[in-house]
């Protein structure tokens, strides 16, 4: 199996697109794209697995529930282990914000 990261990049829409690319030995790995979108009000992410975030293109910016923000850019890797609050605050408008993540098995 294989493919281009940055090919076929679905049309700008109102909700972000999540696609799995692969999915093996309790792991998966998927393709986000984001045109503008941010977490609603008072949602939280708060996920049973650990999460590795790469930023391919765009910009976004993850907010937590201490507080802290972390503005991402092309390249820039997060890592979100099991139970981290955390929220999109906002991914750029005008242009696709392409995120690489990478979920390990529940915790």
């Amino acid at each position: 199996m294989n493919g281009h990261l940055l090919s076929a990049l679905p049309a700008a829409l109102d909700a972000e697109r999540f696609e799995t690319l692969v999915r093996s030995g309790g792991g998966r790995v998927e393709r986000i794209v984001s045109h503008g979108q941010a977490s609603p009000p008072g949602f939280w992410y708060e996920q049973d697995e650990d999460e590795f975030v790469l930023l391919v293109s765009g910009e976004a910016e993850l907010g937590f529930d201490d507080g802290k923000r972390l503005t991402l850019t092309p390249g820039a890797w997060a890592w979100l282990p099991a139970g981290c609050r955390h929220r999109v605050e906002r991914t750029a408008n005008g242009s696709d914000t392409v995120w690489l993540a990478v979920f390990f098995g529940a915790a």
